[in-house]
């Protein structure tokens, strides 16, 4: 910037403070005003008559939201060996320090490689997890990939179901708000009803990672596998592939991917085998799909071991089974 802009600058920035400040004035005194207006409507007895009447839809909601984020804690499979940790000490002279390798962290999701092994990671990166994260192609293993991509996938649709509920439920009461606080106070008035936080991204998605970082840490690349619905689904066919399926009745099982659990919704007309509950009734409905004998205690991934069950019936017995082995 030369000397004659920087001078233009100055007297333009004079000449705001000289004839706005009235009118910044104002704004200012206009905000103040709404912020008083908008903290005593949070606390009248109009805004509590309406949180009152749709507390009930609120707390499904969070209910909800609970429950998806216990679905998205769901963990991948991790066998590497634990070898132990050391500490790092480089007594070379200064021009040949490798100062990068003391960086180095043990991670389960982490692998530090070679540049090559880095490389062929992206060429077959399944191939590569399975025989850099120890996950073997075996029935024990599948059954966990599986377990993961039906609990992310119903974590996804109940994003898309919680979005919708929310959505209806302020519509329901767009009416009794005053226009100025849907318009400028959007968040406050969903945290004033009660509704929890919501985190509708994707970052949960856990990842394996591929790392090269040269010892002097001048060059470096990773890799990154995302286990996103799409990956997992992949990944579990490639398992099974893998695997040499038992030729008795017993070993004959389906793959639990995101086409099998749409088809099981189907055969269910897409209503909740416990309580009835379907979604011609409640559009919004989560619907999740559920081992009827658990895997844990020998059930099949069979379409006759399979029922679509409400995300409330799901959770309800998946609590019950969880205290049954606690107690025992």
């Amino acid at each position: 910037m030369n000397t004659l802009t920087g001078c233009l600058v100055l007297l333009l920035i004079f000449a705001l403070l000289v004839y706005a400040w009235p009118l910044l004035l104002v704004l200012a005194v206009i905000a103040i005003i709404y912020q008083i207006y908008a903290a005593l409507y949070f606390k009248s007895e109009k805004f509590n008559t309406i949180k009152e009447k749709i507390q009930a839809h609120i707390h499904d909601c969070n209910d909800l939201n609970d429950h998806i984020e216990n679905l998205k804690s769901t963990a991948l499979v991790v066998n590497r060996a634990d070898y132990g940790e050391a500490v790092y000490h480089d007594n070379s002279r200064w021009n040949v320090k490798r100062d990068a390798l003391k960086k180095q962290v043990y991670a389960p999701y982490i692998y530090e490689c070679s540049r090559t092994v880095c490389d062929n990671a992206r060429k077959e990166p399944f191939k590569y997890i399975c025989k850099y994260f120890g996950i073997k192609a075996d029935e024990e293993t599948l059954g966990k990939f599986e377990a993961a991509l039906n609990d992310f996938s119903a974590a996804e649709d109940g994003k898309v179901a919680l979005k919708a509920e929310r959505t209806a439920i302020l519509e329901s009461i767009s009416s009794d708000i005053p226009w100025a606080i849907k318009k400028f106070s959007q968040k406050k008035l969903e945290k004033n009803l009660g509704f929890e936080e919501v985190d509708f991204s994707t970052l949960y998605f856990p990842k394996y990672e591929f790392k090269y970082t040269s010892a002097g840490g001048n060059t470096g690349t990773t890799y990154d596998v995302v286990m996103d619905i799409d990956n997992l689904n992949r990944f579990v066919i490639y398992l099974s592939e893998k695997i040499k399926f038992s030729k008795t009745v017993a070993g004959q099982r389906a793959l639990m991917t995101s086409k099998l659990r749409q088809h099981i919704k189907e055969r269910d007309h897409f209503t909740c085998k416990y309580c009835g509950a379907s979604t011609e009734a409640e559009p919004h409905l989560l619907l999740e799909i559920d081992h009827i004998v658990p895997v844990s205690k020998g059930g099949l991934t069979t379409e006759e071991n399979l029922q679509t069950l409400c995300w409330r019936c799901n959770r309800s017995k998946s609590n019950k089974t969880t205290n049954v082995q606690v107690s025992t």
